[in-house]
């Protein structure tokens, strides 16, 4: 999130060596170093759907390719701070008390830099550096609302650059252009997984509510399986991997007792195709008495559309009476 300065102080203990060091990464090439770390950032998409490609160009830009002070002292190789959001988001793998005191810049609005001091998040690992990364972009608001809402599933890198950087992640007033242009110089999106996240990205679940885990019909991976099940299950919605609904079936409408019959007095009322203004005419019909058969809303009629027994399309029930 900002750019470490050198000769500040360690101010904080860690914990027992553990996963990958980023002293592994000090004397390697930065090809080398991206090939080190690639399929720690796959791993980590497939259980936060964050693409890797995305995540490992922010590890570049904010840790010099793992080869700054603040990596090779605490493991973070993203410059997560000890206080972000509030803290209020969970999931953190960060042990809440080993820090890393030092100097850094950040730039204002208007482009000019400030150099503070500030405290960061030590880690054992590197995978845990990713792991806290990620849950912190997946739960931190702002407000009652997810900072980089849209983000969990994003396929799209240049789109899911733009959401963390309009979610306030980063001070840099280039950081867009910069993540964009990392990600395609050492095409990074070699990194990302076919099968994105998983569950987490490509299930929708039909439940009453989100909240309700209990009240589950099923999980289908095709939406239309799952608005099937919906229609079959009353007060049920469908509902995507971050708990918004996606479908919500309209409530029934009153069974209406077919067939019956209807006198049509108007010399121009039209035929059309389907149920509703919104499909083709076929012709005029008729003055006379018909005989409808079935009964359905639609596009352009208050009292609903009614399929003629001739099979030849359907009339608006507005202009009919009833016999």
């Amino acid at each position: 999130m900002t750019k470490a300065l050198q000769g500040s102080s360690d101010s904080g203990g860690g914990s027992t060596a553990k996963g990958t060091q980023a002293s592994l990464l000090k004397d390697l090439s930065e090809a080398d170093a991206i090939k080190k770390v690639g399929a720690l950032f796959t791993a980590d998409q497939k259980k936060s759907g964050i693409l890797a490609s995305v995540s490992l160009a922010q590890f570049i830009l904010e840790s010099g390719y793992g080869k700054s002070k603040l990596a090779q002292n605490a493991n973070n190789i993203f410059g997560m701070k000890c206080s972000l959001s509030g803290n209020t988001w969970s999931g953190s793998s960060w042990d809440g008390k080993s820090k890393y005191t030092k100097k850094t810049q950040e730039q204002n609005p208007d482009g000019s830099m400030v150099t503070i001091t500030a405290d960061f998040r030590k880690y054992p690992c590197i995978e845990d550096s990713i792991a806290d990364h990620s849950a912190y972009l997946l739960g931190a608001k702002n407000g009652s609302k997810l900072r980089y809402a849209g983000l969990k599933g994003c396929t799209d890198y240049k789109k899911a650059v733009q959401i963390i950087k309009d979610g306030g992640y980063a001070t840099s007033l280039t950081y867009v252009e910069k993540l964009i242009s990392i990600i395609e110089r050492w095409n990074l999106t070699q990194y990302d997984a076919k099968d994105s996240g998983g569950d987490v990205i490509r299930w929708y679940r039909v439940r009453k509510s989100w909240t309700d885990a209990k009240s589950q019909k099923g999980a289908y991976k095709i939406l239309d399986n799952a608005k099937k099940c919906a229609d079959q299950n009353p007060g049920y919605k469908v509902f995507d991997a971050d708990g918004k609904v996606v479908y919500e079936p309209k409530a029934a409408e009153p069974a209406v007792k077919v067939p019956f019959l209807v006198k049509v007095s108007i010399s121009d009322l039209n035929i059309r195709k389907g149920p509703g203004t919104d499909y083709d005419r076929v012709q005029f019909i008729p003055i006379g008495v018909y005989t409808i058969m079935e009964v359905r809303s639609g596009k352009g009629s208050s009292a609903g559309w009614g399929r003629l027994k001739s099979g030849i399309g359907w009339i608006s029930l507005d202009f009919v009476r009833r016999i």
